[in-house]
C-alpha cells in the first residue's frame, strides 16, 4: 500500500553496501528549477548592487575618497562604532543573564519571557520599527523621548540583537550541566 501512495521518483533506494536507504527528489528538472532559483535571486541581489557600484565609482577613486572621509561620513562611522560597541557589551551582560535565568530556574512568567526573547524574530522589521517609533517618539506615551538620538538607536539596536546572544548562549548552559 506504501508503494502505492509513493511517486516512482521518490522511491528510496540503497546506499554501496545496503547501509541506509537514500531518498531521491521528486520529479525531474529539480536542479534546473534551483539554477532559475538562483539565477533569479542573484539577479535581484547583485542588480541592486552592481548599480550601487556603478554609481559610485562613476567619480573616480578621488571623489570616493572626499565622500569617505567628509565630516558627516567619519561622524556617521563614529556614531555606528560607539553605539555597537555599547551595545555589544550590554548584550554580553544580559544576553547572559537572561539566557542563565531561563536555563537555570522555574519561575511564573518564565514562558512570556521566553516569548518576548523571541519576538524580534517574529516581528518584521518595518513593524518593530514603527511600534518603536510610535514609544519612543514624540508623542511618546512612556515619556521617553529617543527619536533622532543615539539612545534611540542603542535601543533599537538591542532589541534587534539580544534575542541572538540569549539564544547562542541558553544551549551552552544547557549543556554545562550535563
Amino acid at each position: 500500500m506504501t508503494t502505492a501512495l509513493t511517486p516512482k521518483a521518490a522511491v528510496s533506494r540503497t546506499t554501496r553496501g545496503g547501509d541506509a536507504p537514500v531518498r531521491t527528489g521528486f520529479g525531474g528538472g529539480t536542479s534546473l528549477r534551483v539554477g532559475v532559483a538562483m539565477v533569479w535571486l542573484s539577479v535581484i541581489v547583485l542588480l541592486p548592487l552592481a548599480a550601487i557600484g556603478w554609481q559610485s565609482a562613476s567619480g573616480g577613486w578621488r571623489a570616493f575618497w572626499l565622500a569617505v572621509t567628509s565630516n558627516a561620513a567619519l561622524e556617521s562611522f563614529r556614531v555606528t562604532l560607539t553605539i555597537s560597541a555599547g551595545v555589544t557589551v550590554l548584550n554580553m551582560i544580559f544576553g547572559l543573564l537572561v539566557a542563565w535565568v531561563l536555563v537555570r530556574d522555574d519561575f511564573p512568567g518564565k514562558r512570556l519571557i521566553d516569548v518576548v526573547i523571541d519576538l524580534p524574530f517574529a516581528l518584521p522589521t518595518i513593524v518593530a520599527s514603527l511600534v518603536m517609533l510610535a514609544l519612543y517618539g514624540t508623542n511618546s506615551p512612556v515619556g521617553l523621548h529617543l527619536q533622532h538620538t543615539g539612545w534611540g538607536v542603542g535601543v533599537a539596536l538591542a532589541f534587534v540583537t539580544l534575542p541572538f546572544v540569549v539564544r547562542a548562549v541558553q544551549p551552552v548552559l544547557l549543556e554545562i550541566d550535563r
